[in-house]
């Protein structure tokens, strides 16, 4: 049986762009975007996260919500899916222009708008939470507001969907799978990818000769 992973604790004293892990300071130089299907838990995820990292959180669905004046779901009824997809990306784009780090949820579509990937690459680390069809059938049945799953069955819907996009969202920085319905133990392996991944960008210490010459 595989050993759970704890949620790491963060030192609370150094919050924001710096943080610690596991006694070792980390910078993040960028912001932190999820991207994934819808159901994966991108918005308790990313609420968590940044509460643990000390950043702000955005969700990105509430600030296209208000940019728009409609919820979601009207908009893809009144101005189609195309138009709902450019305000989105124009919105995700403004957001990622804030001076200082937050952690930004984003639609399930997003990250598959190419100028919208373009910058989350660009301007971001992202992170994507992968889970499977069961999970996201159990978790979307909670929710009836999602409307590119009010065209017909779900699992044949969802099915689709994930064929269609997950060779996309391998494009991500991070995978980071989210197959419990516990947060905490999504977050606590979004910590590790994470300063995995800062890690990667760290150049090594200089080699040193016998002679102490470099």
């Amino acid at each position: 049986m595989k050993k759970p992973i704890l949620v790491p604790q963060i030192d609370c004293q150094h919050k924001g762009r710096h943080f610690i892990f596991q006694d070792r300071p980390y910078q993040l130089p960028k912001h932190v975007v999820l991207v994934g299907i819808m159901g994966a838990g991108k918005t308790s995820v990313g609420k968590l996260l940044a509460s643990r990292l000390g950043l702000p959180f955005i969700d990105s669905d509430h600030e296209v919500e208000q940019a728009s004046g409609c919820k979601i779901a009207d908009f893809f009824d009144i101005y189609g899916e195309a138009s709902f997809r450019d305000g989105e990306s124009k919105v995700i784009q403004r957001l990622l222009e804030l001076p200082s780090p937050h952690v930004i949820s984003t639609g399930g579509g997003a990250y598959l708008h190419p100028e919208t990937r373009h910058a989350i690459n660009e301007y971001a680390i992202s992170i994507w939470i992968r889970a499977q069809l069961e999970t996201l059938l159990k978790r979307v049945a909670r929710r009836n507001d999602r409307p590119l799953l009010n065209k017909g069955n779900q699992r044949e819907i969802l099915d689709k969907i994930m064929q269609d996009r997950y060779s996309t969202y391998q494009e991500a920085n991070i995978t980071v799978d989210s197959e419990t319905d516990s947060a905490k133990t999504t977050v606590g392996q979004a910590i590790v990818s994470l300063c995995e991944f800062l890690d990667s960008l760290s150049p090594p210490p200089p080699l040193h000769s016998p002679s102490g010459k470099q």
